[in-house]
């Protein structure tokens, strides 16, 4: 007889907009994931699933959407940059997840030296330089495994992260209830 918790019970799949509605509740914070295809174009998109792995070696994941533009330089590249959002950084939030042509061209940013990957230095309260592990499809996403080779915290301030939950902007100081971000 199966053990009645650990038994996979057979069930119709969760409709997505419920699944989207359960996530909303749970608030996570905000990056924008850099990376430059191989003729030097930066590219970039916000994520919220940003996860830590290991320690030794010091190891994150992301997971960006397949098919993303910014996942196929970051696959060419091998290279990325994991820019942590400050809680003033919500239009560089937005405008990332809009897939604006000339995003770059709105925000400051810098490259990296050795990788040239960009760095949003005036958005980000500390950035991950990355390089690139192994992936794994799931869904309709690919999780995107980071070994971390580098990290700098471009502002002197301490770190006020930007989250998203609830369907809004927030951080920690303002709560959700709060004008939005």
């Amino acid at each position: 007889m199966p053990d009645s918790v650990t038994a996979a019970i057979a069930r119709a799949p969760v409709d997505p907009a419920q699944f989207r509605s359960l996530m909303t509740t749970h608030p996570a914070g905000v990056a924008i994931v850099t990376t430059a295809a191989a003729d030097g174009r930066p590219w970039g998109m916000t994520v919220s699933s940003v996860c830590s792995v290991s320690l030794c070696p010091p190891t994150l994941l992301v997971c960006l959407r397949s098919g993303s533009p910014t996942l196929a330089a970051l696959l060419e590249a091998s290279a990325f940059a994991v820019n942590l959002l400050h809680d003033r950084a919500a239009p560089a939030a937005r405008l990332f997840a809009s897939g604006a042509a000339d995003r770059f061209d709105q925000v400051e940013w810098i490259r990296e030296p050795e990788s040239g990957v960009p760095l949003l230095i005036e958005d980000a309260h500390t950035i991950a330089d990355c390089r690139l592990g192994e992936t794994m499809p799931v869904g309709d996403h690919v999780v995107v495994f980071g070994e971390v080779v580098g990290v700098a915290a471009p502002s002197m301030r301490a770190p006020r992260p930007l989250l998203y939950g609830m369907r809004r902007y927030w951080s920690l100081a303002a709560g959700p209830e709060a004008r939005p971000a």
